[in-house]
Order: C-alpha cells, then sequence, then structure tokens
C-alpha cells in the first residue's frame, strides 16, 4: 500500500476558474470605463455643434443656458421677445429725455447732444467747463449743469460723468498725466451735481479717458478742441439697471 504524500492535505490557493473570473471581470470594467469616456466626449461634441447652431441663428449660446423668455401670445398675436420690448421701452423713454433735454440745453451752441446705443451723451466743450490745464469748474459751467440738473433730477436714469483732453502730454505735480486730469474733471462736475444740485451720489459715476476716446483728429487745432470734451451720459434704463448697487452684509 502506497503511504500518502504529506503536506497535501487540504487545496492550495485559489481555483483555476477564479482567476479566469477575476480577468474577465476587469476587462469588463475596463470596457465600460472606455464606453463612459467615449459618451463625455461624444456629449462635448454635441454641445459644441448646437452652440455653433445657436449663435448662428442668433439664440444664446451654450445648451445650459435658456433663449430669451417669450410672451405667450394670446389668440391672432405673435410671439414677442422679451429683450426686444425692453429696448423698445428703454428707447421709448430715451427719446422723451432727448426731448426734455432739447427744451432745456437746445439754445446753447456750445453743447451737443448724441443719441446712442448706451444712452444720450451730452457732449460739452472743455472752454465751457475748465481752463487750460485744470479741472476747477468755470462760472459757465456751473450755468450749464443748473439747466441740466433740472432734467437728471426729474429721470431714473443712471448718469456717467466722463472726461476726454487732447493728445498733448501733460506733466504737473497735481496732473502727472492726461489720466488724472481727466478723471479730475469728470470728478469735479459730479461732486457739483451732488453737492450743489442735490442728485442722488448712487446715480452718478466718474470717468477719466486722457485721450484715448478722441472723436476727431488730433493733428489739427480743430481736431483737438473736440477731443477736449466733457460728457454726461444718460444711461438707458437697461444698462442703468446694470450698474452696481451698494450691498448690504
Amino acid at each position: 500500500m502506497r503511504r500518502r504524500r504529506e503536506g497535501n492535505s487540504g487545496p492550495q490557493g485559489a481555483p483555476f476558474w477564479m482567476s479566469s473570473y477575476g480577468d474577465l471581470v476587469t476587462q469588463i470594467l475596463i470596457f465600460f470605463v472606455l464606453l463612459y469616456s467615449i459618451s463625455v466626449l461624444d456629449v462635448q461634441r454635441f454641445a459644441s455643434a448646437l452652440s455653433s447652431i445657436q449663435q448662428s441663428l442668433g439664440l444664446p449660446p451654450g445648451i445650459i443656458e435658456e433663449p430669451p423668455p417669450r410672451f405667450d401670445p394670446g389668440p391672432g398675436e405673435q410671439e414677442v421677445n422679451l429683450d426686444e420690448l425692453v429696448m423698445e421701452r428703454d428707447l421709448a423713454q430715451l427719446l422723451e429725455v432727448y426731448r426734455l433735454l432739447q427744451q432745456e440745453l437746445g439754445h446753447s451752441h456750445q453743447v451737443d447732444l448724441v443719441l446712442q446705443d448706451r444712452g444720450i451723451v451730452i457732449r460739452f466743450s472743455d472752454h465751457v467747463f475748465f481752463d487750460t490745464g485744470r479741472a476747477d469748474l468755470r462760472p459757465d459751467a456751473c450755468r450749464a449743469l443748473d439747466e441740466l440738473s433740472g432734467v437728471l433730477l426729474t429721470i431714473p436714469n443712471d448718469v456717467r460723468v466722463e472726461g476726454h483732453t487732447d493728445s498733448r502730454p501733460i506733466s504737473t505735480l497735481v496732473y502727472p498725466s492726461n489720466w488724472e486730469l481727466s478723471t479730475a474733471r469728470a470728478t469735479a462736475v459730479v461732486r457739483y451735481l451732488v453737492e450743489d444740485k442735490g442728485m442722488d451720489p448712487f446715480r452718478l459715476s466718474a470717468a477719466g479717458y486722457g485721450e484715448y476716446r478722441p472723436v476727431a483728429d488730433n493733428t489739427t487745432a480743430e481736431g483737438m478742441a473736440r477731443n477736449r470734451r466733457v460728457d454726461v451720459v444718460v444711461l438707458r434704463l437697461g444698462l442703468s439697471a446694470a450698474e452696481p448697487r451698494p450691498t448690504t452684509e
């Protein structure tokens, strides 16, 4: 009788089928990970294609953003875009403000009224407001602002005052460059409207553009005179609503 071998009393390690099964599960996992990565890529391509189609049709880009809201049309009525209605409202209100400004300032040959997409630009020549190289309001400027404030106080629009210079450099102890000079002039107008005319400071802002927003050629004396100006911009209501507002914590 043969003797039983020692050391082989039980099974050693995992069965052979377990190794094959583990390899199969790993391959299936890799397969599904691959499918997931392909599906994500397809979504990105779809989003890109949809965004291109929306842009070509004039719709807001992206698949997350919803198109502009529309009013539900009644019987016999057509759909109306809310953005178009807002623009029509803004334009109608600006035209009324423009009429009021013409009544108050139309007699002056030193003021230009320009209707732009952002609002109404009330353009004053710098010699009406300031002496050369200075930011102190002249008496003529105060009289012009007194007339202008009669309209500004009756409307809800925000107002931005913009200072501009010609291209000739300035370098003084007070104003090292045209940036400082144009900003100081815009700020002087804002201060007068607030402190002397009682305008709400939250409706006002000041900006200095130096020589970098010309409206004429700076190579001629006439062009430089036109570029030295102060623009008081009555922002349309849609832009006024987008202006920063004070927040409380």
